[in-house]
């Protein structure tokens, strides 16, 4: 081969060797499944949105009613739907889901399949419709609706049996049909237990993998709501997964994928799988105030606004979306001190967000790296970064480095105990870390399974939430002098006689061993003759392991006995907090 032959040759290679990596690059920015489908952006997109909990536990002071209680305790002095959707609007919800029919079976709509419904209260003269009042107040403030139906019933007789699935599936082609578009619905993970069931009075199991037919209730779902997404706790994958608590967090890392089949235990729910093969992201579900309905006793228990903010980082700030719960009063609104702070977290988002500090910048893009050069010292303490997800989703892991006095400083999210949580990306994810001030930030992805889509960097300086702004402040409860009988026996004992009606227990918030789900309270004044204050359980208190009230007629003692007639795991009563007044 002469020399012009090696040179031609070398340079036909060369090509080659160009149009390879080229290739690579395309191919690495190609779309990586799975993917979500047009539902699942438009419902990312929509960020936060409303619970709203109502119904006859509203007037028992209950978590989770029985079933028997009377449908004529319903009659609100001032229900106005318009005032729900307001509030949430001003709160910064996109939409509202409703608490359509709980576990106890009342149905807030009149359905023509139970008795059991609005259309036997004294509200309105039963002619009243509650859904229909509030999907009439979304569209007309410009929110989304959605329904939840509690597919347990302690009320109904057949529950447990192939006659119920057909009345629950009835009851969902009702909502499904007669009230406009809905962009999601809701099927809460309890399933089965202690019910009245039409008077039955007992305990009944059902698989919860088998009973309802979900594959036939999707479809039904899909030819009604073609929009509409599915959440479910249940055994067939929906469109959303639950995040494994009710406390307001995802992981730090949570990838929007689960595999299609297969138990989902807390881990996957938490953080998602990174190597899943179906698109299932995330919707983190909390409340205002500890429960989920309405209690006079938790008025004062409205989250503070640091912790509205906590959570806001810990759910959409984590690739997920931020379901808030409104309780509504018994007079049929939402309570002021709600409101206020719903509002105030609004304009907390608002402020921290709205000067991207980026804007002003010069930012410069080199392989894997990003750098923000602001040209002088400047204070920040939020980072955010978006994926373009309608690609998928591609980052495992990235790091933040400040420049600070000619210095690069690692910096971390302050909001995890353990690493520094900058891991995955997704729809949004922000970063948390105390005040710097550098000339430049550095971004680098350090691993992602194809080449990442970044669509948005932001850079922010939020303010201290310190007791001085306004409606920022959280209730403390109160000390007590508490010791052990036993394993399972609280006391709590006073110098002197006390007269009390109310004992409050918050559990473990660490750990689900050693948490009283079934209770019974005792009082003395002289240790020696007791009186059963109170027995009872706590519903629900696994997953949302909140302050739980016990009320009872005013009594004098000197002593409290406490005592756990069953614990959700291990031997030891575990306990957070304890009031009593």
């Amino acid at each position: 081969m002469n020399l012009h032959s090696k040179k031609f040759f070398a340079w036909i290679v060369a090509c080659l060797l160009v149009a390879d990596v080229s290739a690579q690059k395309a191919n690495s920015r190609s779309i990586v499944g799975p993917l979500p489908n047009a539902n699942q952006l438009r419902w990312q997109d929509m960020e936060m949105y409303a619970f709203i909990h109502y119904s006859l536990n509203t007037y028992t002071d209950q978590e989770w009613g029985f079933g028997n209680e009377d449908p004529k305790l319903f009659n609100p002095s001032q229900l106005d739907c318009r005032q729900w959707a307001r509030v949430c609007k001003q709160a910064g919800m996109r939409g509202i889901i409703f608490t359509a029919k709980h576990h106890c079976g009342f149905c807030m709509w009149p359905s023509k399949y139970t008795e059991y419904s609005v259309k036997n209260s004294p509200w309105k003269d039963g002619k009243g419709d509650v859904v229909r009042e509030l999907a009439d107040a979304c569209r007309e403030e410009g929110l989304e609706f959605a329904v939840y139906l509690s597919p347990w019933d302690r009320n109904h007789p057949e529950y447990g049996r192939p006659a119920y699935v057909a009345y629950f599936r009835n009851q969902l082609r009702e909502l499904l049909t007669n009230y406009g578009d809905i962009f999601e619905v809701w099927f809460d993970g309890a399933n089965g237990g202690d019910g009245w069931y039409g008077g039955a009075n007992e305990t009944r199991k059902i698989d919860r993998t088998t009973y309802y037919e979900w594959p036939e209730t999707y479809k039904m779902i899909r030819q009604l709501q073609p929009k509409c997404l599915i959440w479910n706790d249940g055994s067939d994958r929906g469109d959303l997964r639950w995040v494994g608590t009710e406390a307001g967090n995802v992981g730090e890392t949570n990838w929007s994928l689960l595999y299609r089949d297969g138990d989902v235990p807390y881990q996957m729910l938490h953080y998602g799988v990174e190597d899943g093969n179906v698109w299932c992201p995330g919707e983190t579900n909390t409340s205002i105030r500890p429960g989920w309905f309405y209690h006079d006793a938790e008025n004062e228990h409205v989250k503070s606004l640091s912790k509205l903010m906590d959570t806001y980082y810990k759910s959409v700030g984590r690739n997920s979306t931020l379901l808030l719960n409104f309780p509504i009063a018994p007079n049929g609104r939402i309570h002021p001190n709600d409101s206020l702070r719903g509002i105030a977290f609004k304009q907390m988002i608002d402020e921290v967000f709205k000067d991207n500090l980026a804007d002003n910048a010069k930012t410069t893009h080199q392989g894997d790296a990003y750098t923000i050069d602001f040209k002088r010292p400047t204070a920040f303490n939020r980072f955010l970064a978006e994926e373009d997800i309608a690609k998928g989703q591609r980052v495992r892991k990235f790091s933040l480095e400040a420049l600070v006095d000619g210095k690069w400083q690692p910096l971390k999210d302050e909001l995890v105990d353990d690493g520094d949580g900058l891991t995955t990306i997704g729809h949004r994810r922000i970063i948390c870390f105390p005040t710097v001030k550098a000339t430049k930030l550095r971004f680098t992805i350090n691993s992602y399974k194809q080449e990442p889509i970044i669509k948005k960097i932001g850079v922010y300086l939020a303010p201290e939430l310190t007791a001085d702004i306004p409606n920022s402040g959280e209730k403390k409860s109160s000390s007590l002098h508490i010791f052990f009988g036993s394993p399972q026996q609280m006391f709590i004992d006073w110098d002197a006689e006390q007269t009390i009606s109310t004992f409050r227990y918050l559990p473990p918030q660490d750990t689900k061993d050693g948490i009283v789900t079934h209770y019974t309270l005792w009082g003395s004044t002289d240790w020696n003759n007791w009186q059963k204050l109170a027995t009872g359980e706590f519903s629900n208190i696994v997953n949302n392991p909140i302050w739980q009230t016990i009320k009872f007629p005013s009594t004098k003692v000197r002593v409290l006995r406490f005592e756990a007639d069953c614990l959700s795991s291990g031997t030891r009563m575990g306990y957070s907090d304890i009031d009593v007044f």
